[in-house]
């Protein structure tokens, strides 16, 4: 699309996605950044990789975080998170992103969650690492994929806990957010105001939005904004058009989505299609 880049601003900087074949719900990650910030987003699935080289940063549920190599990154499902450099080269990782259904399919139980977004443990981070490259060369085998996907969960499983109660839920959502994120949810494409969302919160519009903040990490805006890029990348992952993507989620072209998109999950939307075979 004429003014929109297909790459990153620098030239190091390189993302590529990739799907399962004949398995939902996965979709496999690599990339080397050493410019790109991504801004705060998530994932509809579970998100378990390793870094190679290199060191990343990023916010997570309100804290700062340092993923070294030989650290395994494990995050869940619709955290928002931020990511870039802590060092001059960038930093090389992988990832796995798995819908929680097939979690529990795959694994056999229900309710996974990781209580740290890191943890230091370079010999499983390079047997993780090990079994993602293999992912990758074996993506096209409907066999070998659901072996390796159990072989990476059932090397995990350690790291995870289940949800005893919803006050041990990762995402910690309390009723008053919860509220709010439904209003959100149900209003996704139309135009919300912070007085709408305070009120279904039960809350002063500031009260609400300082609260909101100190409870998520980020602004009612930027949680919209995030829930809004996540359904255009279930969306675009349909096979449907960009332009019909960026009004479905209330977006107001094109453009406003490519730009979104790409600080958010580091490829445009077209090239995120072109990667998973649309």
């Amino acid at each position: 699309m004429e003014g929109v880049p297909e790459q990153f601003d620098h030239p190091a900087d390189r993302a590529t996605y990739r799907r399962l074949a004949g398995l939902d719900g996965v979709e496999l990650y690599r990339a080397h950044i050493v410019r790109h910030a991504f801004e705060p987003h998530a994932h509809d699935g579970y998100g378990l990789g390793a870094i190679d080289s290199g060191v990343e940063r990023f916010r997570y549920r309100g804290s700062d975080h340092l993923a070294a190599p030989g650290s395994l990154v494990l995050m869940n499902p619709d955290t928002l998170h931020t990511g870039r450099a802590e060092t001059d080269g960038g930093w090389r990782y992988r990832m796995v992103y798995i819908a929680p259904a097939l979690v529990e399919a795959i694994s056999g139980e229900r309710g996974w969650t990781f209580a740290q977004p890191v943890g230091h443990d370079p010999a499983t981070a390079q047997r993780l690492a090990a079994l993602l490259d293999a992912l990758w060369r074996q993506a096209d085998d409907p066999l070998a994929a659901p072996g390796l996907l159990l072989d990476a969960l059932q090397l995990l499983r350690p790291w995870s806990r289940p949800v005893a109660s919803p006050a041990a839920d990762s995402r910690r959502v309390d009723a008053a957010d919860a509220r709010a994120l439904a209003l959100m949810h149900d209003r996704l494409a139309e135009p919300l105001q912070l007085d709408e969302l305070a009120a279904a919160a039960g809350f002063s519009p500031f009260h609400f939005q300082r609260r909101f903040k100190a409870q998520q990490g980020v602004t009612p805006h930027q949680m919209l904004m995030a829930l809004r890029v996540a359904r255009a990348k279930r969306l675009l992952a349909d096979g449907l058009r960009p332009a019909e993507v960026a009004a479905e989620v209330g977006l107001a072209d094109q453009s406003h989505l490519t730009r979104r998109f790409a600080r958010m999950y580091g490829v445009t939307p077209a090239r995120y299609q072109r990667q998973l075979g649309l």
